[in-house]
């Protein structure tokens, strides 16, 4: 997949069957838009290719957005890429890109630039200054410069709705069975490990303080998990707590990852941990000794359900 980072970067000798979108997620109901894409291409006579932004347009045109996104750019590039499509266009999100009337975005962006063939695109999708175009426009511009216009029906845009809606309440819930069965792929995190208070290796239970750089990244609900890494091209299972460690006295959110059968420094390397299972709620013990007990439990519980896997 060819990856650019701006509309003015890309270059293609061939016609593009394109879709365009935040694709957050990229999960079932969007992967059922993208395979229309790819199939569309007849072969390699045209280039598929999806256009999307950077910063999400609600970062941009809501002053109080707190909207929190199921991917970082770099991870949505890795599951688009997987996805078989072509060309990646991630342009970056402005007002004055907001500000471009539906007839210039046409003219300059879909026919000039991307020389589009064909635009799949939802029966409700709005574009232009102040969103003021619809789909019935833009089979109008079809019309005048030549592309066709292919429509996803109301059933399968609300299925895309709803996935993301679904997959960001299960998240929020811990209801990792159903996130992950929407998404298509387990929910995962990717940080950079760092130096904690190291307090886990003197109870047994050492753990990789993880942190991550986008604060845009959706964080599931505290609690502790079973998960799966991938570090330096291992993977490993182990168990994930998220959380304030109460029991210690926390004062700050942390995401610490306890590996099993794992004893090698891995401090400043990247990891990557699917949750694959929420185990309990955080809670705050009476003593250290409690929480070793519990943390001993849930190993047990962890180890079990690794098992069935």
């Amino acid at each position: 997949m060819k990856l650019f980072h701006s509309i003015t970067d890309f270059q293609s000798t061939k016609k593009t069957i394109l879709t365009l979108g935040t694709f957050d997620g990229v999960h079932i109901g969007h992967k059922k838009i993208l395979e229309r894409i790819t199939q569309n291409t007849e072969n390699g006579k045209y280039e598929s290719l999806v256009l999307t932004f950077f910063p999400h347009p609600r970062m941009v045109l809501q002053e109080k957005s707190e909207i929190k996104l199921l991917n970082t750019i770099s991870e949505k590039t890795k599951l688009l890429e997987a996805t078989g499509i072509e060309n990646l266009v991630v342009h970056p999100f402005n007002e004055s890109f907001s500000r471009l009337t539906a007839e210039e975005f046409v003219h300059t962006i879909l026919v000039d630039k991307f020389q589009i063939q064909k635009i799949i695109i939802g029966h409700d999708h709005r574009f232009g200054r102040n969103r003021t175009a619809n789909i019935d426009d833009l089979i109008a511009f079809g019309i005048e410069y030549g592309f066709e216009v292919e429509q996803i029906s109301a059933q399968e845009i609300q299925d895309v709705s709803v996935s993301s809606t679904k997959i960001r309440k299960a998240l929020n819930d811990g209801n990792m069975a159903l996130a992950n069965e929407y998404l298509g792929y387990d929910y995962f995190l990717n940080g950079t490990i760092v130096k904690g208070k190291q307090l886990g290796r003197t109870i047994g239970f050492p753990t990789a303080n993880i942190h991550i750089e986008e604060d845009y990244k959706l964080i599931p609900k505290i609690g502790v998990y079973v998960v799966k890494a991938v570090v330096n091209k291992e993977t490993v299972f182990g168990m994930m707590n998220i959380g304030f460690n109460p029991t210690v006295n926390g004062e700050k959110q942390t995401i610490e990852v306890h590996l099993f059968d794992f004893d090698k420094d891995i401090y400043n390397q990247n990891i990557e941990v699917s949750l694959l299972h929420y185990i309990r709620e955080e809670q705050k013990f009476s003593s250290v000794d409690a929480l070793k007990e519990q943390l001993n439990n849930d190993k047990k519980v962890a180890v079990n359900y690794i098992n069935l896997l």
